[in-house]
């Protein structure tokens, strides 16, 4: 009988400057063939800026939807259903953009 093999575990250290997340209230995406690019931005008017810019591969972005679906029903099933939020409309929209 063989012995089956653990997987190694990977230890994941979060920088102390990143401990705090940040806020996002628009994101532009964009790809190509070989990326997805997702630029995460807080808007307050008059000014906005980038706070995080992810680079995925479409594999990996594919996976990720999957994980979000995943736990959007989980949140839904302990907590109720989740409204989306309305398009922007008019000058100074926030929300998703895609490019």
């Amino acid at each position: 009988m063989s012995e089956q093999k653990k997987p190694a575990g990977i230890e994941i250290t979060i920088p102390d400057n990143m401990k705090g997340g940040v806020y996002s209230n628009l994101m532009q995406i964009q790809h190509t063939r070989e990326e997805f690019i997702l630029t995460f931005i807080m808007v307050s008017p008059p000014t906005g800026a980038v706070n995080a810019r992810v680079i995925m591969s479409p594999g990996h972005i594919k996976r990720t939807i999957a994980a979000l679906q995943e736990n959007v029903k989980k949140y839904e099933e302990k907590f109720g259903s989740i409204k989306q939020a309305e398009e922007p409309h008019g000058k100074g929209q926030l929300g998703f953009k895609t490019g």
